[in-house]
């Protein structure tokens, strides 16, 4: 049974769902555990923005003891000796300076307060004493004075003013030792939602989601993951523009609890609706941040990230991590109806956002490694009942079955479907993509038996369904045979275009290599590609059906060591494009990096090929590019280049602008015409979302998400800081503030 549970609740248990795995993955995700709260933060125009930085509400003057409390007392030559023992064990993971890397947290300033202040020291010591970081040779053995040193040296990174008395390596003489609580550190994440009469009001009249208003959504609303269901992540509105964007201030900002995901909040007539960790949806009034109510789904699971949910009628359709699919009560959070997908197989997840077409809600599942690979279900949006399912991996003696080499059924894995479709209600056609397999061993080698091949359907292949019957109208597959892990699983965009002479609809993709296809929505036709030019694996295109030809030197090859462009994490990845309908431009965030592939380094894939991460050979430092395509003409309008990557989804406006996020915390407005940088600000934390818009009331807000942390901008994150000081490449290091949700407006 699944049912809603208090954080309170939550709380008591293991909420990440994880047995105890070695320190670095624990420590990290514990110190995760202590959650943000729900409150919002609102700025006046003139307050909490110098230069723009983010600047608290209440100064930080030193902590203040509570009364009642025990002091903490601890030496300068503890903090000095843990300072060594710090860099020495826990560096690699949270940063030389306590700010934290990746899904490790800082240690340091908000995110410190937040987690550990009010709490017993000898709670914070136990985390850190839990479990041996794997790769670390004796850390298991560290003693407790070397612990003690190393927590005396976090209390004096945050404002601990060292005395003299020791701090006490026993942790029953550290148990009635309390952190004290800060001004402005004062947080209580289960604080009971109350809606003022205003904002009951406000979801009572919300109206249903109708299909007429998501084939054509009002200018004001954000409704599905990619605004529309064409997917061009594009905003009518255009209040904000190039003329007054130096104008754009923080409107509110609201904590979330920290852990991994990449969500989309959307928004319906001034209510936004956000699904974050763990499997938590909030509703929000969007025009100041304060919860109307808030879901927790219960189950046996560990919370995984996501992508999204999706509106239609009085629902709000949500995935879990337990792999159960829910219709919400938009006004309410009541649960509606809730479906169980039926599998045979552990290891199967939910990350994208569902789809709704007609009256299916169809969901993509992920299969890393799990055997007979993924699938899309349909489900009836009124009960919740499985409408149809498709394999994404073909079966044997089914269409597409004899390209995998030979193999059995139980040995063929991939085609997670990782990224919600789209959908073009003229046509009644859905489009999905999926990603490869990472047990490419027994595909390198073709084998000898006629009609066989090794190019592994359905994998990085678009896929166009009736959305009523499941049936499979055309297929195209990207790339086969991938032996690198260059997903062409992401979004498919649908526009009309001029091509050879006449209009015609298309469907685009952009996979990892940084190549964009473009096939005809109907037929799958190949019509064209554009190669960004930031890859070396793909060395031809054929230009009547698109098959892509293999430079010889990127094949596996584990005598050899070759440089090949991109590495695993793509030139782009998850993060969406945006299309400008009115400029037919394409916006693409991409990132220049490459590997050494060979006998050394690491290994996901079963050919037994290892890589080693690398810039570019010529890199100049800058590895974040946004880059503006002219699709009528199929040429490059215009790049930006800069040192760090931009991590966050792109979102262009008819006000004429662009807006990204980068991996050192930059929040950008573009010109789309040029790529002059017209708005530049500083989050407090790295934003891990797609970038929406909404307007309430002719009041335009510009929203996104910080802090949640996924695999890429982990990867990135790790990528950029290890390269950093040999590049010249800036390091944004003021202390993290965590997972919250922002929203700017003039």
């Amino acid at each position: 049974m699944n049912t809603r549970r208090s954080w309170r609740e939550s709380s008591m248990t293991d909420p990440l769902g994880i047995p105890h795995f070695r320190c670095v993955r624990v420590l990290i995700l514990l110190l995760a555990l202590f959650a943000f709260p729900f409150g919002a933060e609102s700025f006046a125009q003139d307050s909490g923005r110098s230069e723009g930085k983010f600047v608290e509400k209440a100064e930080r003057d030193g902590p203040k003891t509570t009364s009642g409390q025990n002091p903490i007392s601890f030496t300068s030559a503890q903090a000095s000796k843990g300072r060594a023992a710090y860099r020495t064990y826990c560096a690699a993971c949270h940063g030389p300076r306590l700010e934290g890397i990746g899904l490790a947290p800082s240690l340091t300033g908000t995110r410190f307060d937040r987690s550990w202040r009010g709490k017993s020291a000898e709670v914070l010591a136990f985390h850190m004493r839990r479990m041996p970081p794997e790769g670390i040779p004796g850390h298991g053995s560290l003693s407790d004075e070397t612990h003690t040193n190393m927590l005396a040296y976090i209390l004096r990174s945050n404002d601990f003013a060292p005395g003299d008395i020791e701090l006490p390596s026993d942790s029953d003489a550290i148990r009635d030792l309390i952190l004290p609580t800060s001004e402005g550190s004062d947080y209580d994440p289960d604080a009971p939602v109350v809606a003022s009469a205003a904002q009951t009001a406000l979801l009572n009249s919300l109206p249903d989601v109708t299909d007429e208003m998501l084939n054509n959504p009002p200018a004001s609303d954000w409704l599905m993951w990619g605004r529309t269901r064409d997917m061009h992540n594009f905003s009518p509105l255009k209040e904000i523009n190039k003329e007054n964007v130096s104008r754009l201030k923080p409107a509110w900002r609201v904590p979330l609890r920290n852990g991994w995901g990449n969500p989309a909040p959307l928004i319906h007539q001034g209510v936004m609706f956000l699904q974050t960790i763990p499997d938590t949806v909030l509703a929000l009034d969007a025009s100041n941040g304060m919860v109307l109510w808030r879901y927790q789904h219960q189950g046996d699971f560990r919370s995984g990230p996501k992508m999204g949910i999706a509106l239609h009628g009085n629902k709000i359709l949500v995935p879990t991590s337990d792999l159960h699919v829910l219709a919400l009560n938009a006004k309410t959070g009541e649960v509606i109806w809730d479906h169980a997908i039926v599998h045979d197989n552990p290891g199967f997840q939910l990350r994208s956002a569902p789809l709704v077409a007609r009256n299916k809600v169809i969901q993509g599942v992920t299969a890393i490694r799990v055997p007979k690979g993924g699938f899309i279900v349909a489900l009836d949006i009124n009960t919740g009942a499985e409408s149809w399912r498709f394999n994404t991996v073909a079966r044997p003696g089914e269409p597409g079955g004899n390209t995998w080499n030979d193999l059995p059924l139980e040995q063929r894995s991939g085609g997670s479907v990782w990224h919600q479709g789209s959908y073009d209600p003229e046509l009644n056609l859905v489009y999905f993509g999926t990603a490869p397999t990472y047990d490419t061993g027994p595909l390198l080698h073709l084998i000898d038996k006629e009609g066989v091949t090794n190019d592994a359907l359905f994998t990085n292949t678009t896929l166009a369904f009736n959305p009523d019957t499941g049936e499979l109208v055309w297929h195209y597959q990207h790339l086969a045979n991938d032996q690198w892990d260059l997903d062409w699983a992401f979004e498919r965009q649908i526009l009309t275009l001029r091509f050879e002479g006449e209009m015609r609809k298309v469907v685009l993709t952009v996979g990892k290599l940084g190549i964009l296809d473009a096939l005809d929505a109907k037929t799958g036709q190949y019509l064209f590609s554009i190669d960004m030019g930031l890859q070396n694996i793909v060395a031809s295109i054929d230009p009547r059906t698109g098959e892509k030809t293999i430079s010889p030197e990127a094949m596996p090859d584990l005598t050899e060591e070759h440089f090949l462009m991109p590495n695993h994490f793509g030139v782009r990845c998850w993060p969406p494009l945006t299309y400008n309908p009115q400029t037919k431009r394409l916006y693409l965030p991409l990132i220049e990096g490459g590997m050494v592939a060979g006998p050394k380094g690491y290994s996901i894939l079963t050919s037994g090929i290892r890589w080693r991460d690398r810039p570019n050979p010529d890199s100049d430092g800058k590895m974040g590019r946004l880059q503006a395509v002219d699709l009528e003409n199929r040429s490059f309008a215009w790049q930006y280049r800069q040192a760090a990557p931009l991590i966050s989804g792109l979102m262009a406006t008819a006000g004429g602008l662009v807006f990204a996020g980068d991996l050192n915390r930059s929040f950008m407005a573009f010109d789309d015409a040029s790529g002059e940088v017209l708005w530049r600000t500083e989050l407090d934390d790295m934003p891990s979302s797609n970038i929406t818009s909404y307007s309430i009331d002719g009041k335009q807000y510009i929203a996104v998400v910080v802090g949640l942390t996924n695999y890429y901008s982990r990867d990135w994150s790790n990528l950029y800081h290890r390269f950093a000081d040999s590049l010249g490449m800036p390091v944004n290091n003021s202390p993290k503030g965590g997972a919250a949700i922002w929203a700017f407006a003039l």
